[in-house]
C-alpha cells in the first residue's frame, strides 16, 4: 500500500513548510544514546502517508560552522553566488547558501585537487602532494570522512578562494529521509519520527549530524518552520495484511516503521499476528516505547516480544541471536505464509540478520545451503522478505 499525495502541492521540490509540535527524549538517563521521539505537524498540506512511508525533511547547518567558513576566506556572506550543483536561475547570497543549500561535510578530491593550484606554502604543498600519491589512495577516502570543508580550508590556509570558486566544488544539503513511527489511523495529521541524534568527535572537534542535530537543537517547538515532504516507499503491509502474520526486526531506531505498523494492526479484529524483535544496548536505559509494547503484548496486539540487550550481560546478546533461538517457532510462521521485515542498520545489522534468516532455514526447514539460498531469494520475490535498511 502506498499513500497517494497527487491532489497535494508539497512534495521533495516544494516541501510543505511544517511545524514539530513534540521533542522527547525516549531514553532514560545513564543512557549512551540520545534517541528522540519527534511529531511532525503536517495539518494544511494535503498531504497524507501510510505505514511504511518515509518522512523527508530539509535541515539548516550549525550557523557556527558558517560563521567559521566566513571568516576563514574573509567573506561577509553578502556575496552573491550561483553554486554550479544549484542550477539557480538567479544567484542568492552566500550565507543562505552554506546556511540551507550546500553541505559544509563531505568534501571532494576534485577540492584537493582544485588546492594544488592554490597553495603557496611548501610544507602545505608536500603534505597535499602525499594525499594525492596514487600509492596512498586507500588512504584518501577515509581522510576526507574525517574533515569538514573548514577543516581542509583551515589545514591548507595558504589557499586563497573566491565564494565562487568554493560553493562551485560543494555537493547539494540533501534532506533526509526517516521511517514514519506512526499510523495515519492513530495519528493522521501528526507524523511520529524515532530519530537518533548524531553527536560525535573527530579532530578535536564536536561534529553533529546536520538534520537529527537540527530537529533536535536548532528548532523551536511549534514556531520554526520545517520543510518537509513525505516519501512513498516499497516497505509497507500488503492489502490482505490483516489475515497474515508478520515478522518484524528493528533493533534502534528500526523499531520506529514497526510501531506503525502494529498500530495499524491492532484493533483491525485480523487473524493475523505480530511478532517484533528489538535490541538496543541496555534494557534499563534504551528500551525505546516500552510501555507500548508491554501493552501491546498484554492485549495480544503483540503475539511475541523477543528483546536483545547487548550490554546487560558480559556476553553481548543481538536480535539475530534471538532469532537463533526462537529458530523452530520462527520457521513455524515463515511456512505459514508469515512476512519478514527488517529495519535499520545496513552495515552489519542488516547482514546478520540476513545470515540468521539463511540458517533458520538450513537448520529448521532441513534444507541444504544452496536450498536455504533459494528459500530466502524466493520471500523476497513474493515480497515476504522486505528491508527498509540505511
Amino acid at each position: 500500500m502506498s499513500s497517494d499525495n497527487a491532489a497535494s502541492p508539497y512534495s521533495k521540490t516544494n516541501p510543505f513548510s511544517a511545524k514539530i509540535t513534540e521533542n522527547r527524549l525516549l531514553n532514560a538517563p545513564g543512557s549512551a544514546k540520545e534517541t528522540r521521539h519527534f511529531i511532525v505537524d503536517i495539518e494544511g498540506s494535503g498531504l497524507s502517508y501510510t505505514v511504511g512511508d518515509s518522512l523527508g525533511v530539509f535541515a539548516t547547518n550549525q550557523a557556527k560552522e558558517v560563521e567559521e567558513l566566513l571568516t576563514q576566506i574573509g567573506a561577509t556572506g553578502d556575496e552573491l553566488v550561483s553554486p554550479k550543483m544549484l542550477k539557480l536561475e538567479t544567484p542568492i547570497t552566500l550565507r543562505e547558501a552554506w546556511t540551507s543549500r550546500l553541505a559544509l561535510a563531505g568534501p571532494t578530491p576534485m577540492l584537493l585537487k582544485t588546492l594544488v593550484e592554490k597553495v603557496s606554502d611548501e610544507a602545505e604543498k608536500a603534505g597535499l602532494a602525499e594525499l594525492l600519491d596514487p600509492e596512498n589512495k586507500d588512504n584518501l577516502k577515509p581522510w576526507l570522512e574525517q574533515r569538514h570543508y573548514i577543516d581542509i580550508l583551515q589545514e591548507f590556509s595558504s589557499a586563497k578562494f573566491s565564494a565562487q570558486e568554493l560553493v562551485d566544488l560543494q555537493r547539494k544539503l540533501m534532506p533526509r529521509l526517516y521511517s514514519i513511527a506512526s499510523s495515519p489511523r492513530v495519528s493522521p495529521q501528526g507524523v511520529h519520527l524515532t530519530v537518533a541524534i548524531v553527536r560525535y568527535e573527530t579532530l578535536g572537534r564536536e561534529r553533529v549530524g546536520v538534520c537529527s542535530s537540527f530537529m533536535a537543537d536548532r528548532v523551536d517547538v511549534s514556531e520554526t518552520p520545517v520543510p518537509i515532504f513525505v516519501s512513498n516507499s516499497h516497505f509497507g503491509l500488503p492489502e490482505d495484511h490483516v489475515e497474515r502474520d508478520i515478522i518484524m526486526v528493528g533493533p534502534g531506531t528500526g523499531i520506529a516503521p514497526f510501531r506503525a505498523f502494529v498500530q495499524e494492526r491492532a484493533g483491525q479484529g485480523g487473524s493475523g499476528r505480530n511478532w517484533v524483535f528489538f535490541g538496543d544496548q541496555h534494557e534499563a536505559t534504551d528500551f525505546l516505547y516500552a510501555d507500548e509494547w508491554k501493552n501491546y503484548l498484554a492485549s495480544g496486539d503483540v503475539a511475541k516480544l523477543d528483546l536483545a540487550w547487548s550490554r546487560d550481560q558480559a556476553e553481548k546478546v543481538y536480535v539475530q541471536d534471538k532469532m537463533r533461538e526462537a529458530g523452530a517457532e520462527l520457521w513455524k510462521w515463515l511456512e505459514g505464509g508469515a512476512i519478514f521485515y527488517v529495519c535499520g542498520d545496513a552495515k552489519r545489522m542488516a547482514k546478520d540478520v540476513d545470515r540468521a534468516l539463511h540458517d533458520v532455514a538450513a537448520e529448521h526447514g532441513g534444507m541444504s545451503e544452496e536450498e536455504a539460498v533459494a528459500f530466502v531469494k524466493q520471500l523476497k520475490k513474493d515480497k515476504r522478505y522486505q528491508r527498509d535498511v540505511y
